[in-house]
C-alpha cells in the first residue's frame, strides 16, 4: 500500500444550511488521503494504472462545486465514496473538509470533518 495525499484543496461553492450561505457562496478547504493498492505500474512508472492525482482533484472539484449539501459531513462522503468508485485501486479515502466562514455564535479559524470511507 501507499498513500497519496492532497492538502489544503480550495474551492468556491454553496453548501450548508442557511439560505445566505447558498446565496452568497463561501471558500471551502479539502485534504484527500488515499490509501491505494501497491500494483506493477510503479514498478513499470506507469501513470495509466496509478492513481492520477490530477484526475483526483478534477473528481474532488466536481463533487465540491456540484449541488449543495447542507452538512460538510454529507460533502466529505460524497467526496470520498466518487474517488472510491473513479479509482478501483483506492482502498480507503479519507477526506477533510474544512468551513473557514461557518456561521457560528463566535470567533474560529474554521470547522472540520473528517470522513473516511469505506469504514
Amino acid at each position: 500500500m501507499y498513500v497519496i495525499r492532497l492538502k489544503n484543496c480550495a474551492f468556491f461553492a454553496r453548501h450548508g444550511v442557511l439560505d445566505e450561505e447558498e446565496r452568497l457562496g463561501q471558500r471551502f478547504y479539502l485534504d484527500a488521503e488515499l490509501e491505494v493498492r501497491l500494483s506493477d505500474a510503479i514498478e513499470a512508472d506507469s501513470i495509466e494504472e496509478t492513481v492520477d492525482y490530477g484526475i483526483v482533484f478534477l473528481e474532488i472539484e466536481k463533487v465540491v462545486r456540484g449541488r449543495r449539501r447542507y452538512l460538510i459531513e454529507a460533502l466529505a462522503l460524497d467526496v470520498a465514496k466518487a474517488l472510491c468508485r473513479r479509482f478501483s485501486q483506492i482502498d480507503r479515502a479519507r477526506i477533510t473538509v474544512r468551513k473557514p466562514n461557518a456561521p457560528v455564535p463566535g470567533v474560529l479559524d474554521y470547522v472540520e470533518v473528517t470522513v473516511v470511507w469505506p469504514q
